[in-house]
């Protein structure tokens, strides 16, 4: 599995994570079985699961935006912590801005990598002005990723939040980078491009949009897969390599459209 480093925090984090959520909602055995393959294909970043075991595991959690006091975000730390049976996370994200000042959330995260409770804290769903605040809050090399909605039919974060977290030195994580569930069918002119692409690697369309993606040298995305085959397939998009052709293929077929204010969430 290809690995980047996992912006300020110097670590070395898999290209391709796992990301959990409504897993709750699938079978429980298959959805194990599904995170075990996954771990076992070098997907080492976990998006809020349920599971974690000893090794090169990267296990990120997130604290809501209502709990985001500086006392509420290191009691919803620690609930986590019980929760997942772990004496630390190795990232602690604040799940989209909200009505707590900024610079309390910040404090709480600090202190909870003063405790050894947390190895590092981001954002999520955060646009480039928020990260512009909290980096100007927190100080440069503090802020760890942005985890944000990214996939080939909504590519707004290209347009400022991709290079804010470039300028910055920040990770971007993609979740949902298939479209939650609106993937291009194969009969469509998306499908189509990406299924000649994907026939000239061997590969599968949900692989080359994967791999689109991660042209990014700062980009990670957690896909989410209920199956074990599935995130066998997830893993292996990380070793395809798309040339600078098929790229510009890809970006015709699915153009990023004009920029907006904000972030697009689901």
């Amino acid at each position: 599995m290809k690995k980047r480093t996992f912006g300020p925090t110097g670590r070395q984090v898999a290209v391709v994570g796992q990301g959990t959520w409504n897993m709750e909602r699938d079978d429980r055995r298959a959805a194990i079985a599904a995170l075990r393959r996954g771990l076992d294909a070098g997907m080492t970043h976990v998006d809020t699961a349920e599971m974690y075991g000893d090794g090169e595991v990267v296990l990120v959690s997130k604290v809501l935006p209502q709990n985001a006091s500086r006392r509420g975000t290191v009691q919803a730390c620690d609930r986590s912590l019980h929760r997942l049976r772990t004496d630390h996370l190795d990232c602690y994200l604040l799940h989209w801005p909200g009505s707590y000042p900024l610079k309390d959330t910040i404090a709480a995260f600090e202190e909870l990598v003063a405790k050894e409770k947390i190895r590092a804290w981001g954002l999520s769903n955060f646009d480039e002005e928020g990260l512009g605040r909290a980096v100007a809050i927190a100080g440069s090399g503090r802020v760890a990723c942005n985890q944000v909605l990214y996939h080939l039919q909504e590519r707004a974060i290209e347009h400022a939040v991709i290079p804010s977290c470039a300028e910055h030195g920040i990770a971007v994580v993609a979740y949902s980078p298939f479209g939650s569930g609106e993937f291009p069918s194969p009969g469509s002119a998306g499908g189509r491009v990406l299924g000649e692409i994907a026939k000239a690697h061997g590969a599968t369309p949900h692989q080359i949009a994967l791999d689109f993606l991660l042209r990014f040298p700062h980009l990670f995305a957690i896909p989410k897969a209920a199956r074990a085959e599935h995130a066998a397939d997830n893993a292996a998009a990380a070793g395809i390599e798309l040339s600078e052709e098929e790229i510009g293929k890809v970006d015709a077929a699915f153009p990023r459209g004009p920029r907006r204010r904000g972030v697009p969430t689901l």
